[in-house]
Protein backbone atom coordinates (compact mmCIF):
# COMPACT_ATOMS: atom_id res chain seq x y z
CA UNK A 1 0.00 0.00 0.00
CA UNK A 2 0.73 3.50 -0.60
CA UNK A 3 3.45 4.93 2.28
CA UNK A 4 1.29 6.65 5.27
CA UNK A 5 3.15 9.84 4.23
CA UNK A 6 2.04 10.07 1.16
CA UNK A 7 -0.84 12.63 0.65
CA UNK A 8 -4.03 11.75 0.11
CA UNK A 9 -4.87 15.30 0.92
CA UNK A 10 -2.67 17.01 3.52
CA UNK A 11 -2.15 20.71 4.42
CA UNK A 12 -3.74 22.74 1.88
CA UNK A 13 -6.00 20.21 0.39
CA UNK A 14 -8.47 20.31 2.77
CA UNK A 15 -8.76 24.38 2.98
CA UNK A 16 -12.09 25.54 2.43
CA UNK A 17 -11.20 29.17 3.40
CA UNK A 18 -10.83 32.73 1.54
CA UNK A 19 -6.96 31.50 -0.02
CA UNK A 20 -8.56 28.79 -1.65
CA UNK A 21 -11.64 30.53 -3.06
CA UNK A 22 -9.98 33.77 -3.57
CA UNK A 23 -7.21 31.68 -5.99
CA UNK A 24 -10.37 29.82 -7.38
CA UNK A 25 -11.61 33.55 -8.76
CA UNK A 26 -8.54 34.34 -10.68
CA UNK A 27 -8.88 31.05 -12.91
CA UNK A 28 -12.20 32.50 -14.57
CA UNK A 29 -15.42 31.12 -14.15
CA UNK A 30 -16.47 27.39 -13.07
CA UNK A 31 -17.00 24.86 -16.50
CA UNK A 32 -17.82 21.41 -17.19
CA UNK A 33 -14.77 19.07 -18.26
CA UNK A 34 -15.11 16.46 -20.77
CA UNK A 35 -13.29 16.84 -23.54
CA UNK A 36 -11.77 13.43 -24.35
CA UNK A 37 -13.31 11.72 -21.91
CA UNK A 38 -15.29 8.46 -22.89
CA UNK A 39 -19.20 8.16 -22.71
CA UNK A 40 -19.98 5.01 -20.66
CA UNK A 41 -22.75 2.96 -18.66
CA UNK A 42 -21.34 2.52 -15.29
CA UNK A 43 -20.38 -0.36 -14.47
CA UNK A 44 -22.94 -1.30 -11.89
CA UNK A 45 -26.00 -0.65 -14.12
CA UNK A 46 -27.54 1.79 -11.80
CA UNK A 47 -27.74 5.30 -13.40
CA UNK A 48 -30.01 6.36 -15.70
CA UNK A 49 -27.72 7.91 -17.62
CA UNK A 50 -23.94 7.04 -19.13
CA UNK A 51 -21.22 8.80 -16.90
CA UNK A 52 -18.17 10.65 -18.71
CA UNK A 53 -14.76 8.49 -18.55
CA UNK A 54 -11.89 10.02 -18.01
CA UNK A 55 -9.18 9.73 -21.08
CA UNK A 56 -6.71 7.37 -20.74
CA UNK A 57 -2.77 8.24 -21.05
CA UNK A 58 -3.87 12.14 -21.01
CA UNK A 59 -1.70 14.90 -19.33
CA UNK A 60 -3.26 14.81 -15.59
CA UNK A 61 -2.20 17.59 -12.57
CA UNK A 62 -3.35 16.98 -9.04
CA UNK A 63 -4.50 20.04 -7.63
CA UNK A 64 -6.57 19.24 -4.17
CA UNK A 65 -4.06 21.14 -2.34
CA UNK A 66 -5.20 24.36 -4.17
CA UNK A 67 -6.53 25.42 -7.73
CA UNK A 68 -3.98 27.00 -10.14
CA UNK A 69 -4.28 27.61 -13.69
CA UNK A 70 -3.44 24.20 -15.45
CA UNK A 71 0.40 23.38 -16.89
CA UNK A 72 0.07 23.43 -21.22
CA UNK A 73 -0.61 19.54 -22.01
CA UNK A 74 -3.01 18.72 -18.91
CA UNK A 75 -6.05 17.35 -19.81
CA UNK A 76 -7.61 15.58 -16.49
CA UNK A 77 -7.28 17.76 -13.07
CA UNK A 78 -8.27 16.67 -9.55
CA UNK A 79 -9.72 19.43 -7.37
CA UNK A 80 -11.02 19.55 -3.83
CA UNK A 81 -14.94 20.42 -3.58
CA UNK A 82 -14.49 23.35 -1.98
CA UNK A 83 -12.70 24.66 -6.07
CA UNK A 84 -14.22 25.44 -8.54
CA UNK A 85 -13.62 23.27 -12.50
CA UNK A 86 -10.94 23.83 -14.78
CA UNK A 87 -12.68 25.69 -17.95
CA UNK A 88 -12.66 22.72 -21.08
CA UNK A 89 -10.77 20.23 -18.80
CA UNK A 90 -12.16 16.78 -17.29
CA UNK A 91 -12.78 17.94 -13.65
CA UNK A 92 -12.40 15.20 -10.53
CA UNK A 93 -13.62 16.56 -7.26
CA UNK A 94 -12.33 15.07 -4.47
CA UNK A 95 -14.24 14.11 -1.15
CA UNK A 96 -13.08 12.97 2.29
CA UNK A 97 -15.60 10.02 2.71
CA UNK A 98 -14.38 7.63 4.98
CA UNK A 99 -13.20 10.22 8.07
CA UNK A 100 -13.93 13.64 9.40
CA UNK A 101 -11.80 16.42 8.67
CA UNK A 102 -10.39 17.79 11.53
CA UNK A 103 -12.07 21.16 11.23
CA UNK A 104 -15.73 19.15 10.74
CA UNK A 105 -15.41 16.54 13.20
CA UNK A 106 -17.67 18.89 15.75
CA UNK A 107 -20.58 18.86 13.04
CA UNK A 108 -20.85 15.07 12.30
CA UNK A 109 -23.16 13.30 15.14
CA UNK A 110 -20.90 11.97 17.47
CA UNK A 111 -22.53 8.28 17.34
CA UNK A 112 -21.04 8.60 13.57
CA UNK A 113 -17.32 8.51 14.80
CA UNK A 114 -16.37 5.37 15.30
CA UNK A 115 -15.52 4.32 18.30
CA UNK A 116 -13.85 1.89 20.45
CA UNK A 117 -14.62 -0.99 23.24
CA UNK A 118 -13.86 2.24 25.83
CA UNK A 119 -16.14 4.59 23.83
CA UNK A 120 -12.63 6.39 22.48
CA UNK A 121 -12.74 7.99 19.10
CA UNK A 122 -10.51 5.98 16.41
CA UNK A 123 -8.25 8.35 14.91
CA UNK A 124 -6.30 8.09 11.66
CA UNK A 125 -2.73 9.25 13.51
CA UNK A 126 -0.94 10.49 10.12
CA UNK A 127 -3.97 12.80 9.60
CA UNK A 128 -5.42 13.68 13.18
CA UNK A 129 -8.99 12.55 10.93
CA UNK A 130 -11.72 10.47 13.01
CA UNK A 131 -12.82 7.58 10.95
CA UNK A 132 -16.44 7.24 10.42
CA UNK A 133 -19.02 4.74 11.82
CA UNK A 134 -19.68 2.07 8.91
CA UNK A 135 -20.50 -1.32 10.63
CA UNK A 136 -23.93 -1.39 9.72
CA UNK A 137 -26.76 -0.14 7.18
CA UNK A 138 -28.36 2.53 9.01
CA UNK A 139 -25.32 4.22 9.84
CA UNK A 140 -23.86 3.46 6.42
CA UNK A 141 -26.76 5.48 5.09
CA UNK A 142 -26.90 8.30 7.51
CA UNK A 143 -23.12 8.55 6.68
CA UNK A 144 -23.67 8.44 3.25
CA UNK A 145 -26.41 11.07 3.68
CA UNK A 146 -24.04 13.74 4.40
CA UNK A 147 -21.33 12.49 1.79
CA UNK A 148 -23.89 12.66 -0.83
CA UNK A 149 -24.66 16.65 -0.50
CA UNK A 150 -20.88 17.30 -1.02
CA UNK A 151 -21.28 15.03 -4.25
CA UNK A 152 -24.16 17.21 -5.61
CA UNK A 153 -22.22 20.31 -4.86
CA UNK A 154 -19.57 18.57 -7.29
CA UNK A 155 -21.87 18.06 -10.05
CA UNK A 156 -23.45 21.40 -9.40
CA UNK A 157 -20.32 23.03 -10.13
CA UNK A 158 -19.39 21.02 -13.14
CA UNK A 159 -17.37 18.63 -12.26
CA UNK A 160 -17.61 15.01 -14.35
CA UNK A 161 -15.96 12.75 -11.87
CA UNK A 162 -15.84 12.40 -8.01
CA UNK A 163 -12.87 10.55 -5.82
CA UNK A 164 -14.26 9.80 -2.75
CA UNK A 165 -10.87 9.69 -0.26
CA UNK A 166 -9.77 6.92 2.04
CA UNK A 167 -11.28 4.12 1.16
CA UNK A 168 -9.03 2.04 2.75
CA UNK A 169 -9.96 3.81 6.44
CA UNK A 170 -10.43 0.38 7.55
CA UNK A 171 -7.48 -1.09 7.88
CA UNK A 172 -6.69 1.75 10.25
CA UNK A 173 -9.69 0.87 11.95
CA UNK A 174 -7.62 -1.63 14.36
CA UNK A 175 -10.35 -4.54 13.13
CA UNK A 176 -13.51 -2.42 13.81
CA UNK A 177 -14.29 -1.96 10.15
CA UNK A 178 -14.01 -4.29 7.19
CA UNK A 179 -13.27 -4.76 3.46
CA UNK A 180 -17.39 -5.13 3.36
CA UNK A 181 -18.03 -2.33 5.52
CA UNK A 182 -15.85 -0.04 3.22
CA UNK A 183 -17.39 -1.84 -0.41
CA UNK A 184 -21.05 -1.26 1.43
CA UNK A 185 -20.57 1.87 1.83
CA UNK A 186 -18.56 3.07 -1.13
CA UNK A 187 -21.74 1.41 -3.96
CA UNK A 188 -24.12 3.96 -2.00
CA UNK A 189 -22.20 6.62 -3.08
CA UNK A 190 -21.04 5.32 -6.53
CA UNK A 191 -24.77 4.77 -7.04
CA UNK A 192 -25.60 8.37 -5.52
CA UNK A 193 -22.63 9.60 -7.55
CA UNK A 194 -24.13 8.00 -11.17
CA UNK A 195 -27.51 9.27 -10.53
CA UNK A 196 -26.02 12.99 -10.70
CA UNK A 197 -23.60 11.72 -13.94
CA UNK A 198 -20.60 11.38 -12.06
CA UNK A 199 -17.84 8.95 -12.86
CA UNK A 200 -16.76 7.38 -9.59
CA UNK A 201 -13.00 7.04 -8.78
CA UNK A 202 -11.29 4.14 -6.58
CA UNK A 203 -8.96 6.07 -4.25
CA UNK A 204 -5.91 3.76 -3.99
CA UNK A 205 -6.64 0.24 -2.04
CA UNK A 206 -5.20 -1.63 -4.70
CA UNK A 207 -6.74 -5.32 -2.87
CA UNK A 208 -10.23 -4.25 -3.33
CA UNK A 209 -9.62 -3.87 -7.02
CA UNK A 210 -10.77 -6.48 -8.08
CA UNK A 211 -14.71 -5.60 -6.65
CA UNK A 212 -14.86 -2.07 -9.00
CA UNK A 213 -17.44 -4.04 -11.02
CA UNK A 214 -19.78 -4.99 -7.97
CA UNK A 215 -19.18 -1.85 -6.44
CA UNK A 216 -19.44 0.61 -9.52
CA UNK A 217 -16.35 2.11 -9.41
CA UNK A 218 -15.18 3.29 -12.83
CA UNK A 219 -11.60 4.71 -12.76
CA UNK A 220 -8.62 4.57 -9.98
CA UNK A 221 -6.73 7.40 -8.59
CA UNK A 222 -3.74 5.67 -7.69
CA UNK A 223 -1.01 7.32 -5.11
CA UNK A 224 2.59 5.43 -5.23
CA UNK A 225 1.81 2.87 -7.45
CA UNK A 226 5.06 3.06 -9.20
CA UNK A 227 6.86 3.35 -5.68
CA UNK A 228 5.02 0.41 -4.38
CA UNK A 229 4.55 -1.34 -8.04
CA UNK A 230 1.08 -1.69 -7.75
CA UNK A 231 0.44 0.12 -11.01
CA UNK A 232 -0.54 -3.13 -13.13
CA UNK A 233 -2.74 -4.16 -10.42
CA UNK A 234 -5.32 -0.73 -11.07
CA UNK A 235 -4.27 -1.21 -14.82
CA UNK A 236 -5.90 -4.23 -15.25
CA UNK A 237 -9.13 -3.40 -13.02
CA UNK A 238 -10.07 -0.13 -14.64
CA UNK A 239 -8.70 -0.98 -17.88
CA UNK A 240 -5.82 1.70 -17.97
CA UNK A 241 -8.17 4.56 -16.87
CA UNK A 242 -5.60 5.18 -13.59
CA UNK A 243 -4.38 8.77 -13.18
CA UNK A 244 -1.38 8.28 -11.03
CA UNK A 245 0.11 10.86 -8.21
CA UNK A 246 3.76 9.81 -7.58
CA UNK A 247 5.77 11.51 -4.50
CA UNK A 248 9.76 10.83 -5.21
CA UNK A 249 11.84 10.93 -8.55
CA UNK A 250 12.22 7.63 -8.50
CA UNK A 251 8.47 6.30 -8.27
CA UNK A 252 7.72 8.76 -11.44
CA UNK A 253 10.53 7.18 -13.34
CA UNK A 254 9.28 3.58 -12.59
CA UNK A 255 5.41 4.15 -13.20
CA UNK A 256 6.82 5.89 -16.47
CA UNK A 257 9.29 2.69 -17.04
CA UNK A 258 6.31 0.57 -17.03
CA UNK A 259 2.92 2.59 -17.62
CA UNK A 260 4.32 5.64 -19.81
CA UNK A 261 1.88 5.36 -22.92
CA UNK A 262 -0.87 3.67 -20.97
CA UNK A 263 -1.78 5.79 -17.71
CA UNK A 264 -2.02 9.36 -16.86
CA UNK A 265 1.29 10.09 -14.65
CA UNK A 266 1.92 13.60 -12.38
CA UNK A 267 4.64 13.71 -10.22
CA UNK A 268 3.79 16.08 -6.82
CA UNK A 269 4.42 17.49 -3.94
CA UNK A 270 3.79 16.14 -0.90
CA UNK A 271 1.62 18.45 0.59
CA UNK A 272 -0.01 19.02 -2.75
CA UNK A 273 0.91 22.91 -3.41
CA UNK A 274 0.20 25.43 -5.03
CA UNK A 275 3.00 27.27 -7.66
CA UNK A 276 5.13 29.52 -5.94
CA UNK A 277 4.93 27.76 -2.63
CA UNK A 278 8.13 26.28 -0.98
CA UNK A 279 7.94 22.94 -2.15
CA UNK A 280 6.01 22.91 -4.75
CA UNK A 281 7.01 20.32 -7.05
CA UNK A 282 5.27 19.17 -10.58
CA UNK A 283 7.01 16.97 -13.34
CA UNK A 284 5.33 14.25 -15.83
CA UNK A 285 9.26 13.47 -17.17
Amino acid sequence: MPARGGSRAGGLGRATGAVVFAVVATLGPAGCGSSGGAPTSPSSGRASEAVRLPPRAAGFDYQIGGPYRPPAGVRIVSRDRSAAPAPGLYNVCYVSAFQAQPEERGSWPADLLLRDAHGKVVIDEDWNEPLLDIRTPAKRERVAERVNRWIDGCAAKGFDAVEPDNYDSYTRSRHLLSADDATAFITLLARHAHERHLAVGQKNTAELAGERKRTGLDFAVAEECGEYDECGTYAKAFDDRVLVVEYSDPGLHRALAKFGGRLSIVRRDRDVTTPGSDGYVRKVR
